[in-house]
């Protein structure tokens, strides 16, 4: 078989992903970062809580990982979040080593408590829309400016590599926008600009225009923080990235502050698939990373979710069954975009439920040992699958089929 970028043996996705008139304004970086946010942004969503002892556990799993960044959180909050952030910068300072960042509001004070955690970079934030200064800080352009410039050279003179972050940035009016940006570009320092979506009001296709129109203001690299209020993040993510955006903030299972941040599973697996850009991710660590944050957190997820779900590689339904029978040897990539080991999950398994068919039960039957030549009876062993699946509201046991298949054949 000869491979392509959207057929290999691990995925399977569309060959209009790269058609020339599909991707003849791509601009993408030749090096893609994740910087990652759950310990910070995460950890706001609602009722989700981590310990010193799990934000290090999760960050030592991201490293494994080979997540490029870890915001290990803002030491101005807590006591506790400090103390994980110090743990964290000092576990990871290698050459090979996912940078450590701390989070700070535009106040000095942040910033020199960030430095005293020994990271190696620091996100800066600032309100940047005119409604949000008036109605949430009540403040006027000039304080935020003033703030921001005086916040960002205390991070340089303490030798931090500074990302200014404008809150509520793509609801900002555009001349507003830029008098701040190159404000503190001029008077202040960045070292990278963040275009930030906070109320994750972006659509897709505003997505390029805004990088572009920010790359035509600023000489800075970009980096992307969006929110998933209408699912839509990580689609705004690539988007953002094809225009040449350079670093893409995101969390695990897309956790964060009400519809949660952008997914950087559902990124970089679609940069891998849909775009052949390979950001040096260790897929197969994804779903046991989204595990540790779930089992740490409480957090749950729909069981079907994309890429990590718990029952995602499970088929129920009976025609699906028979093309798993038929093809699963020859061409398993007939039954999904991709295998599912490559993300760390189990193979694909044929599970016993309501929409159960006749190739269910040939394949139980074969697993038990037992044999049936009579089609009647096999249907007969459909319907009262069916009917105890449809009582129980569940899936059946391998136990429980075999009750009901010796109950029909003896």
């Amino acid at each position: 078989m000869s491979f392509t970028p959207w057929h290999t043996d691990k995925w399977f996705t569309s060959p209009w992903n790269f058609a020339p008139e599909a991707t003849k304004e791509f601009n993408f970086a030749k090096k893609i970062k994740f910087h990652d946010v759950t310990l910070r942004d995460g950890e706001q969503q609602a009722g989700l809580v981590f310990t010193r002892d799990q934000k290090i556990a999760l960050a030592d799993k991201m490293a494994e990982l080979g997540m490029h960044r870890i915001e290990a959180g803002m030491p101005a909050v807590s006591a506790q979040d400090r103390e994980a952030i110090v743990e964290i910068a000092k576990r990871y300072q290698g050459p090979n080593d996912p940078e450590i960042f701390a989070f700070a509001r535009c106040m000095r004070g942040d910033v020199l408590k960030a430095v005293d955690c020994g990271v190696k970079g620091i996100i800066v934030e600032i309100p940047s829309s005119d409604h949000m200064l008036k109605y949430a800080y009540k403040w006027d352009a000039k304080k935020a400016i003033d703030l921001a410039i005086d916040a960002t050279l205390c991070a340089k003179e303490n030798g931090l590599y500074t990302v200014f972050f404008c809150i509520d940035g793509s609801r900002t009016d555009l001349d507003d926008f830029t008098t701040m940006i190159t404000s503190v570009a001029e008077q202040g320092h960045m070292d990278a600009l963040a275009l930030v979506d906070t109320m994750g009001g972006l659509a897709p296709h505003a997505c390029n225009y805004m990088v572009k129109k920010i790359k035509s203001v600023i000489d800075k690299p970009l980096e992307v923080h969006f929110h998933d209020d209408f699912g839509l993040g990580a689609a705004n993510t690539i988007m953002a990235l094809s225009a040449g955006a350079e670093v893409a903030h995101t969390s695990i299972t897309g956790i964060g502050e009400r519809a949660g941040n952008t997914p950087y599973e559902d990124v970089a697996l679609s940069l891998l698939t849909m775009y052949n850009i390979d950001t040096g991710i260790k897929f197969e660590k994804m779903n046991e990373l989204s595990e540790l944050m779930r089992k740490l957190s409480g957090h749950t997820i729909p069981s079907n979710r994309g890429i990590v779900g718990p029952t995602l590689a499970q088929i129920e339904s009976g025609i699906v069954a028979d093309w798993f029978v038929n093809a699963k040897d020859v061409a398993p990539l007939e039954l999904s975009p991709y295998l599912y080991p490559l993300v760390g999950h189990k193979d694909a398994e044929v599970v016993i439920g309501k929409m159960s068919g006749i190739p269910t039960v040939n394949i139980y039957l074969d697993q038990l040992g037992m044999s049936c030549d009579s089609k009647d009876q096999k249907m007969e062993i459909v319907m009262k699958i069916k009917e105890k699946a449809l009582a129980e509201g569940r899936l059946l046991t391998l136990g429980e089929f075999e009750d009901i298949a010796h109950s029909v054949l003896g």
